[in-house]
């Protein structure tokens, strides 16, 4: 399974950007997919997951300005970015649970990055 975002940029603080994460390869279902972030020398955060079933969460410091939203036909996962602030500057991360044929034990793919810098 492949795993590609885009959507990163730059934008100045107020603005918005939206990130997409497209997964490709032998799929038989997705389960969660998730957005992370990171920040060089601190630890990889969880932003927001989404359930197949489309059930949401949310880190607290993001409530409010980001949504995460799925499109299944397309296998793809977006994050919507609202009310963008300096201290949302970060490598961008999609992750996701996999499965590849029926009755198998889901596997976790990690994507690329896409940065994300915003501007005071």
């Amino acid at each position: 399974v492949q795993l590609q975002a885009s959507g990163g940029g730059l934008v100045q603080a107020g603005g918005s950007l939206r990130l997409s994460c497209a997964a490709s390869g032998i799929i038989f279902h997705i389960y969660n997919m998730y957005w992370y972030r990171q920040v060089p020398g601190k630890q990889r955060e969880l932003v927001a997951d989404i359930t197949s079933g489309g059930k949401t969460n949310y880190a607290d410091s993001v409530k409010g300005r980001f949504t995460i939203s799925r499109d299944n036909g397309k296998n793809t996962v977006y994050l919507q970015m609202n009310s963008l602030k300096p201290e949302d500057t970060a490598v961008y991360y999609c992750n996701v649970d996999v499965s590849w044929r029926p009755n198998s034990r889901p596997n976790n793919y990690w994507g690329q990055g896409t940065q994300v810098t915003v501007s005071s």
